[in-house]
């Protein structure tokens, strides 16, 4: 199974994403989405389980959860923000998910793809305004039972 994974859009929904999203199964928001439409916009790729995050008005929070479980093609997946860990981090998102084999989370802006013993950890970076030097990425995963990975896709912006 093909999944795409975005964070930290803050309510700019590129149209790189959608190319970088073009044939996946499934999609997995970390959080700080922005207007709720962006998920709408996002649901007319694919299915999608999002988050709120800590910059998230009431009508967001309204229509998602703070965490989100998911089985996906057998892979138990947490999609988190991040900030209920502080400054997080794969391990520190991990050590709060331990029975997740893949743990989504965002917050930080920055991306990375780390496997922390048998679990994965990714964070997808930001897709939306561009912060600092931070690249504007998202990430791809390839699920299913006993294998996941994931690799970053930088968006030329």
């Amino acid at each position: 199974m093909k999944v795409g994974i975005v964070s930290d859009t803050h309510g700019l929904l590129r149209p790189e994403v959608f190319t970088a999203f073009a044939g996946v199964d499934h999609i997995l928001h970390a959080g700080d989405v922005g207007p709720v439409d962006l998920l709408v916009e996002l649901e007319a790729v694919a299915p999608v389980t999002a988050v709120w995050g800590n910059t998230d008005g009431w009508e967001v929070r309204g229509r998602v959860p703070e965490v989100a479980r998911v089985e996906l093609a057998g892979v138990r997946v947490v999609v988190v923000h991040g900030m209920q860990v502080g400054s997080p981090t794969p391990e520190s998102v991990v050590e709060a998910y331990p029975d997740a084999d893949l743990v989504v989370f965002g917050h930080s802006h920055r991306p990375v793809v780390e496997r922390v013993g048998e679990v994965l950890a990714v964070n997808p970076g930001s897709a939306g305004p561009r912060r600092f030097h931070d690249p504007v990425t998202v990430a791809l995963a390839e699920l299913s039972p006993g294998r996941t990975s994931a690799r970053l896709v930088q968006l030329n912006v």
